[in-house]
């Protein structure tokens, strides 16, 4: 693919995964089952109010403090980490410090996030800075972070200092997306390639450390854990092109966001992004709008009506921007699979990782 178009006739071999949901909701339940536990004694270390703070964001209490069973995520990342140790021949108990470290990366990133962008709502509630306020997110998030590489290092074996090498290598270029996604937002134009790039960082690179931590823990070597790494960074940009069509078109009920989300951001997601490249009547009129968009205050954005911003996602459909997004979400899952064949696992295990990318590819939140 070139820098400035987009192949929009380009398909996929494989077809649309079928899902196996209750093998799936089975996976992510163990995941829960097993790290939580770990989880809530890792944010009870925390110093008050953090630890308050922490367990609001995580569902385990409402904003006054009562005990709460909010939505804590589908637990993607725990799962991975578990399936990886037992890749690696091992119980999925042995990946469940991986799977704690993970999922705390994962929140702090979550905390700094929606403070970065302004978002009021995460799971069907407010978000923690706006209910805490900005500084209990940051601060938090730092915490979450500190306790994710206390966690691993506290096992004091050879594997968990490689582990942590992995874990902390994967938050920095986390970290990295998220200042290319913010830098984008700024930009006229952003092309596919430097989409894929932020994508790939902040999102690939923490599922990449998932999808191989628990075989790290596990005493896998070095080929493995590369190759595992392989399927979760695939995975992660095919899960991130999935969010990105949300982003856009995805049910508030399901989503928990508002609609448009993307677009009031003015993210320079890959629907937006393979539309401005593919060329034609819809998107130069996108390119237009978008031109005319930078030029405006954040609240004169916010004060667009529904129709504005409808009209948007309306040229992005017509110029392929979505059709190239879900066909790229099943060209990365094609990768992700690949990439399984280069570990020697059982069958059934290799089939469980199968049958998470296949929930990825086509859930509907």
């Amino acid at each position: 693919m070139s820098t400035n178009t987009v192949n929009r006739g380009e398909t996929v071999t494989s077809a649309i995964p079928t899902v196996d949901t209750a093998g799936v909701l089975a996976m992510l339940e163990r995941g829960r089952t097993l790290a939580t536990p770990v989880l809530r004694a890792a944010v009870d270390r925390l110093a008050p109010p953090m630890d308050t703070v922490a367990a609001y964001h995580f569902g385990w209490i409402d904003a006054a403090g009562h005990p709460a069973h909010g939505d804590g995520g589908k637990a993607v990342r725990p799962a991975l980490a578990l399936l990886s140790a037992e890749a690696a021949g091992r119980p999925p108990e042995a990946g469940v410090p991986g799977a704690v470290a993970v999922e705390l990366v994962h929140n702090f990133s979550l905390l700094h996030d929606d403070l970065m962008d302004g978002d009021e709502q995460r799971r069907h509630r407010d978000t923690v800075w706006k209910v805490h306020g900005p500084a209990q997110a940051i601060l938090v998030g730092d915490a979450l972070f500190a306790l994710a590489n206390e966690i691993l290092l506290e096992l004091g074996t050879v594997e968990a200092g490689r582990a942590t090498r992995r874990l902390t290598a994967a938050t920095r270029k986390l970290i990295d997306g998220q200042a290319q996604d913010i830098s984008y937002e700024h930009r006229e134009r952003v092309t596919v390639e430097e989409c894929l790039e932020m994508e790939g960082n902040k999102t690939g690179a923490l599922l990449a450390c998932a999808a191989s931590i628990g075989a790290v823990l596990g005493g896998a070597d070095d080929r493995t854990a590369d190759t595992l790494e392989a399927y979760g960074y695939h995975l992660g940009l095919a899960f991130q092109a999935v969010d990105d069509l949300l982003g856009i078109w995805g049910d508030p009920e399901a989503t928990g966001k508002q609609t448009w989300s993307d677009l009031r951001q003015r993210k320079k997601s890959l629907p937006v992004v393979a539309a401005l490249a593919a060329g034609g009547p819809a998107s130069e009129r996108l390119g237009e709008m978008l031109t005319a968009d930078a030029k405006k205050t954040e609240a004169e954005i916010a004060d667009f009506d529904e129709d504005e911003f409808a009209e948007r996602a309306a040229l992005i459909e017509e110029a392929g921007g979505r059709e190239w997004t879900s066909q790229e979400a099943r060209r990365q899952y094609a990768t992700a699979i690949a990439a399984l064949d280069g570990v020697d696992m059982e069958a059934e295990v290799r089939a469980r990782f199968v049958a998470l990318a296949d929930f990825v590819v086509v859930r509907k939140r």
